[in-house]
Order: C-alpha cells, then structure tokens, then sequence
C-alpha cells in the first residue's frame, strides 16, 4: 500500500512582534507586527475602502475580560503595522489580530493571536452577571428585555442609548460602522464580531457559516444589534461606538445555550 505524503499546510502567523519585553500598565507601549504569508513575506495587500471589513482590526482583551482595547493600526507599504497602546491594569492579555486580507481565492478574513503579559500584581474580576441598564462615561445604554440566545442562530438584540439629559444619541461612522459589537467568549476567549451599519453600507455584514447577519440603527439612539455565536457558554458584548469624538465601551454579560 503507497501511503501519499501530504505537505505541510500553508499557514500566516504573525512576525516580528514586539514589545518582547516588559510591559508596565498606564505607560504607552508601541505593539508592532507583520503578518506574515505561508512563504515568510509580509503580507502588504489588505482589502481598502469604505466599510470596516478593511484592513487590520488590533483587539486586545485581558484575560478576565474586564478590559478591551480596540485599535485600526494604519498599514504602510512595508506591511510592518504599528500601534501605541497603553495598558489599563496589570495581567494576562489576549492580543487578536483580525486581518481582511487583499488576496484572490484567500479568506476573506481570517485571526492571528499572541498572549502577553502586563507587569505587576493581577486581581482578576469576576464576570457581572446580565445587567440590562448600564451606565458609562455619561451615556445610558439600555438593552431591551432579557436576550434568548442559542448557538448557530442568529438574532437581534436591542439598546437604547441616551446622553445624560436623556437625549437619544445620534450615531456617527466609526471606522466604516455606526457601532461594533465584540464577542468574546469566557475562559476559551472564542471571539465573534459583528457591526451597526448605516443603510447601504458595504463591506459590513457578519458571516459565520452560510449566515450572513447585519444590524441596524433604525433611529437616532437605537442599536439593532446582530448575535451569531459559534458555541453556548458565557460571553461577554462590547458595545463600542464614538461619540462627540471618543470611543464608549459598553460591556453586556450575555448566556447563550
């Protein structure tokens, strides 16, 4: 019987990461990377244009899941990327890399993932349980009922966001999408994201599988939020748009079965 030798597959990984070094919270640290082909060239062809299914998305998490940092480092001709990123606390972080790369018959997007150490004492939080009603820097974001969710199956979640006065908030393009939404599961740190996008946006729709899911703010201060989560478990939502020029960050613990 002839066996058939089968080659190596053909993977990216990230290159060329730094900081290798210490890493203090509070202090900005520049992260650097390429990403790196199957052949060990950097990859310098990424997807262009409006939307945000472009470019690189550099989101980091800690561990706990009590911080998240979600940065659109600009991409140069020599394709090393480079981001200042400054560390809220100490402990274990998961860096994830998002890339929509420009390459005929790849991917459309695929992850790359490092762990990286912040110094100093870790005390990990405990994950909130649900809290409909939150508030964050001044802004209210209301989430509509308790959400059913269950693996595999898209649905829609609604918040209502308001400023102090009790204003609906008027939602303005952030990096190609009205709001982002990031899922990241607890303890595996499984990772989903999808988008708010405005009417006729392109390169903004989430696909997992054969489904596709987009959401929508059919008003000013209304999210329709799309959910397609891989596994059941625990996850955690960001909520993140800009506001008056500064990105708000609103956390929802959300059980899926």
């Amino acid at each position: 019987i002839t066996v058939p030798r089968v080659a190596a597959a053909k993977i990216f990984t990230l290159g060329n990461f730094h900081p290798a070094g210490r890493i203090i919270a509070g202090h900005p640290t520049t992260m650097s990377f390429d990403v790196q082909l199957p052949d060990g060239k950097p990859l310098t062809t990424y997807k262009t244009g409006p939307g945000p299914h472009t470019g690189v998305h550099l989101i980091i998490v800690r561990d706990d899941l009590a911080y998240i940092i979600h940065d659109h480092p600009p991409i140069p001709a020599s394709g090393i990327l480079q981001q200042s990123v400054t560390f809220p606390a100490p402990g274990p972080y998961h860096v994830l890399v998002d890339v929509y790369p420009n390459i005929p018959g790849s991917e459309p997007n695929f992850q790359l993932f490092r762990n990286i150490d912040v110094a100093g004492t870790y005390h990990p939080r405990k994950l909130p349980a649900f809290h409909a009603d939150l508030v964050v820097d001044g802004y209210h974001f209301d989430m509509q009922g308790t959400p059913h969710l269950q693996a595999i199956q898209a649905a829609f979640v609604h918040v209502n966001v308001t400023d102090s006065h009790g204003r609906p908030v008027h939602f303005v393009p952030w990096f190609g999408a009205l709001a982002h939404a990031i899922f990241f599961e607890q303890g595996t740190l499984n990772y989903f994201h999808t988008h708010v996008c405005a009417p006729d946006a392109p390169n903004c729709g989430s696909i997992l599988g054969a489904t596709r899911i987009t959401g929508s703010a059919p008003a000013p201060g209304k999210l329709t939020i799309g959910v397609l989560l891989p596994v059941s478990g625990t996850w955690r939502l960001f909520v993140q748009l800009k506001l008056h020029g500064k990105v708000i960050t609103a956390p929802f613990t959300l059980k899926v079965s």
